[in-house]
Order: C-alpha cells, then sequence, then structure tokens
C-alpha cells in the first residue's frame, strides 16, 4: 500500500511539472475578432411631429449602422434644475379620450421616430408635439447583453459605450 501511494505520488508530480506545446496565440482585440474596438454612435435630434409630416419623421443615420447593430431611442422628457431628464421609448402619456405613445422602429439605413396611440392628435397642445428632442444610440449587438446595463438610464448606457458628445441636428 504504501508503494501504491509513493507511486502516485511521484506520478502526480510528474503530470503536474510537464509542460506541453504553446498554443495558438488568442486575440488581442477588445471585440475578441480583430482587434477593432466596438464603439456606439449617437446623435441628437429636435423635430416636430405634426400633421404636416403625419406625426412621424424619418432620420438617415449617417453613418455605418451594421444589421445586427442595436438601435435605443431616449425623448428629452423634462429639465429640473437645469438637469436634462431622458426616458426610453417607447413612453406613454394618458388623457381622458386616450393614450399618446412617443415611439420609434429602426433599420440598418434610418430611425423612424412617431406618434401612436388613441388620443386625436390634432387636439394635442404643441407642448406634446413641437420642439421634442430625441437621442438615438446605436450599439453594436456584440455588446448588448454582455453586462447587466440598465438601458433605460441614458447616462449608464453613454459611460458604457464612450459616449462622450451628440451631434447636434
Amino acid at each position: 500500500m504504501k508503494h501504491i501511494l509513493s507511486f502516485i505520488t511521484v506520478l502526480t508530480l510528474l503530470l503536474t511539472s510537464c509542460q506541453g506545446p504553446q498554443g495558438p496565440p488568442g486575440f488581442n482585440g477588445l471585440d475578441g475578432q480583430d482587434g477593432n474596438i466596438i464603439a456606439s454612435s449617437a446623435f441628437e435630434i429636435e423635430l416636430d411631429l405634426n400633421e404636416n409630416n403625419n406625426y412621424e419623421f424619418f432620420e438617415a443615420y449617417g453613418f455605418e449602422v451594421l444589421p445586427t447593430d442595436v438601435t435605443l431611442v431616449y425623448i428629452l422628457w423634462e429639465t429640473i434644475d437645469g438637469q436634462d431628464i431622458w426616458r426610453l421609448m417607447p413612453q406613454t402619456v394618458y388623457f381622458d379620450d386616450g393614450e399618446l405613445v412617443y415611439n420609434y422602429d429602426f433599420t440598418q439605413t434610418d430611425v423612424r421616430l412617431f406618434l401612436d396611440g388613441t388620443t386625436d392628435f390634432s387636439l394635442l397642445d404643441s407642448a406634446f408635439t413641437l420642439n421634442q428632442v430625441f437621442r438615438v444610440v446605436v450599439v453594436p449587438a456584440d455588446n448588448v447583453g454582455k453586462t447587466s446595463i440598465n438601458y433605460s438610464n441614458l447616462e449608464a448606457v453613454m459611460t458604457l459605450y464612450g459616449i462622450e458628445t451628440f451631434t447636434k441636428r
């Protein structure tokens, strides 16, 4: 029994001290492929959503968007003590006669911002339709779901993806 334990100990030491051939080099890039940095692009847009444009607005990105990228849109909801309050869309406002929904959809080439809901848009106060400010953030799909970020928090998204400034339109 003593010899078997000695043999197992020597065998274990031999196997753990051996070194095999070095494996292939790994990727050194942040995206795990070719060294490209996965970056988000964003812009800010102010517009009117009214009867003249059928309560919708199309905006081309102006930069490359991959088919797997995801677009998030935030609406400037209010300003309190000089601090902008942003909300992730869609956002709903309830009225006695129905509801108003600020919504969006996107393709690889553009984003569409539009009003939806059951209220009569033509009766809305201009505060709901004129000079609306939106921030559009395109997030590479490689990044989505890899962190426990709250995407409804614009500041957290900006920090995570290194977005410092927006192109004003």
